[in-house]
């Protein structure tokens, strides 16, 4: 469907791309990954034909329609309402509409014949496109990504641009492309809404790609990984998950490949010292004096996982309670969000604030730290000194200073060297802690401004959607300085793998309170599902009329099959995973092997090892395949046994 070929790209002098290529098929779900900066937006646009390659090509089929969602959308405007700027996706459709209509004003005074005809063939073509239901798509996606049945009349321009972007995504849900390209969907969309497109998106007839630093959200929705590193794209077929994993492997290999060739560069490098100067091995010298030119080196692995290697301290522990809310009521106007609420935040407490957008959890957050007028009591613990951080707390960093000068000026008696420190576990390296904050993305200003706050030596942190505009190794960083971090936190925040990692309760807001669940987001998770299984699906009147008595389900010849089939593959499925678990066994003995020196010294050796693990690789893989086709046959007669 889209090919990328030799592709060259570079910004100034830096090379994003050098003869990188990757092919898209129909229905691929794509998942775009790398660090900031290597050219993921860049890739998208250069497929969009925004911007033209420096060599190589970019083809596409020629019925291959792209959509296109990036951030340059926030600022779109329109005074129609958001229900017709997301109807915009039905072009043919509309104008087919529009000529029908003028039909049948003309035939409120003509009857011709002709128009009779014209208007029946438009009205076939508009029922070809399905125009009967597109209003009722339209409000179904739009209602899905969170928008009120009330909002749908309201003019775009009334909206912010986090919600003018969901507008855009809607109407390219609706469009339907032959390729869908989502820059960072899930920044402007909250929890429920993130779900309800990942539902979308299992069944998206298209091919998509994604970038994003959402790893649940990823693991939901794509079937392949592509890296951008190192100036190429690097595919993996399978969800993020499976990429780590797989990535892992990959470097373990690469990286007994590079020990392997180093230490035979080495014996090839003392062989032709020890014997330049002899004639009689001149040939041999020589000889291996061009294999050494010719040798296709292998690269040794960089590690491009920060870690977090300073200790976020505060001076002084607070004392048991951090802050009591009580009798908590707030009113907007006529819009009540809370109503004789309470809550407690106890030391030690690491609270993950989650649920839909417009249910309070930013108010919440303000009405705790003090900046926000309630009707009730907040009664605050002893010693606690708070920090609070915010998306538009980015607009109080100074334009003008240095980051590190930033810093700096955060108030803390913190040296130099232990700035920096901090500035390298959010990825400013060497001279880019001297770049001016006005330079800088809103992703970088994100990380200096996060910081800044955990610098703070506050005892007690709350962080507002922190992790918006990060990458993925910025929200790996993040997660490590919480996790170390001694404090006491409440984060709002629609990303579950970072809430799953460093929460240790789960509050949420219902019915106009306050709700606590004192486990993790897993636990959190399956609770809810259980608790919305057991909820009621009809009205409760239908449920106190007399039950009819159930039949007794009988056993069909059929069915007994199906038991019979089902018991074989279950047991085929528990010795194919002994197998599987025996070749990894081996694999690992042979790796071990190859990375011993008395085997990698040994031609013979070296060579038969290296057999050796090509084809338990191969078993392996042959036998993770008979694995998954079982699995996925047992899967299928479990739902026919459940049907039956």
């Amino acid at each position: 469907m889209l090919a990328i070929n030799n592709l060259l790209y570079h910004i100034g002098g830096r090379a994003l791309y050098e003869e990188a290529n990757l092919h898209i098929k129909p229905k691929d779900k794509i998942g775009l990954i790398g660090l900031n900066g290597t050219g993921k937006s860049t890739l998208l646009r250069l497929i969009n034909g925004e911007y033209q390659p420096d060599g190589g090509e970019i083809t596409k089929a020629n019925d291959c329609t792209i959509g296109f969602l990036n951030q340059d959308l926030l600022s779109f405007q329109s005074d129609d309402s958001i229900l017709n700027v997301a109807m915009q996706a039905f072009e043919e459709a509309l104008e087919i509409e529009h000529k029908i209509e003028k039909v049948l004003k003309k035939m409120e005074t003509d009857y011709e014949d002709k128009l009779v005809e014209q208007l029946t063939r438009l009205q076939e073509q508009f029922e070809v496109l399905e125009g009967y239901t597109l209003q009722a798509r339209a409000e179904e996606i739009l209602e899905g990504i969170g928008f009120s049945t009330n909002d749908l009349k309201r003019p775009l321009r009334e909206f912010s641009g986090g919600w003018r972007m969901r507008v855009m995504l809607a109407k390219l849900l609706l469009e339907k492309p032959s390729l869908l390209m989502l820059d960072e969907p899930t920044n402007h969309l909250d929890l429920p809404s993130i779900q309800w497109v990942e539902n979308y998106l299992r069944s998206y007839e298209g091919a998509f790609i994604i970038v994003s630093h959402d790893q649940q959200f990823l693991n939901n929705t794509v079937e392949t990984i592509v890296e951008v590193a190192h100036e190429q794209l690097t595919p993996y077929a399978g969800n993020y998950s499976f990429y780590l994993e797989e990535r892992e492997l990959r470097r373990e290999i690469q990286k007994n490949a590079f020990e392997n060739q180093q230490q035979k560069i080495k014996q090839t490098e003392r062989f032709i010292e020890r014997f330049r100067s002899k004639a009689t091995k001149a040939r041999q010298v020589q000889s291996r004096v061009k294999m050494l030119d010719r040798m296709d080196k292998v690269s040794d692995v960089v590690d491009e996982n920060a870690t977090v290697n300073f200790k976020f301290t505060f001076q002084k522990p607070s004392g048991r309670q951090v802050i009591a809310i009580k009798d908590a009521t707030k009113y907007y106007g006529d819009l009540t969000v809370f109503r004789d609420s309470y809550c407690t935040i106890e030391r030690g407490d690491k609270i993950a604030l989650i649920g839909a957008n417009g249910k309070g959890k930013s108010t919440l957050l303000r009405m705790v730290a003090g900046t926000e007028e309630f009707e009730g009591e907040r009664d605050w613990g002893y010693n606690v000194d708070m920090a609070f951080y915010a998306q538009h707390q980015l607009e109080s960093l100074t334009l003008n200073n240095e980051i590190l000068e930033e810093l700096k000026q955060a108030g803390t008696e913190k040296t130099e060297q232990e700035l920096r420190n901090v500035l390298g576990c959010f990825l400013f390296l060497d001279e880019d802690v001297f770049k001016k904050i006005k330079v800088l993305s809103g992703g970088e200003k994100s990380r200096v401004a996060l910081a800044r706050t955990l610098i703070s030596e506050s005892n007690f942190l709350l962080l507002d959607e922190p992790t918006n505009h990060l990458d993925i190794q910025s929200v790996n960083i993040l997660v490590q300085a919480l996790q170390q971090y001694q404090g006491t936190f409440l984060i709002v925040s629609h990303d579950r793998h970072f809430i799953s990692r460093v929460a240790n309760k789960i509050w949420y807001i219902e019915n106009k309170e306050i709700r606590e669940y004192p486990g993790n987001y897993e636990e959190y998770a399956y609770w809810q599902a259980q608790r919305e299984a057991s909820q009621p699906t009809v009205p409760e009147k239908k449920l106190v009329s007399k039950p009819k008595k159930e039949a007794t389900p009988r056993t069909t010849d059929a069915q007994r099959e199906l038991q019979r089939n089902l018991k074989k593959l279950q047991q085929e499925l528990d010795t194919t995973e002994n197998t599987i678990s025996k070749l990894e066994e081996e694999k690992k003995s042979v790796e071990q092997q190859l990375a011993n020196p008395s085997v990698f010294g040994n031609v013979e050796r070296l060579a038969e090892e290296t057999e050796k693990f090509e084809q338990l690789n191969q078993q392996l893989e042959e036998a993770n395949q008979q694995w998954e086709t079982m699995a996925l046959q047992i899967e299928e007669i479990e739902s026919q046994l459940n049907n039956d």
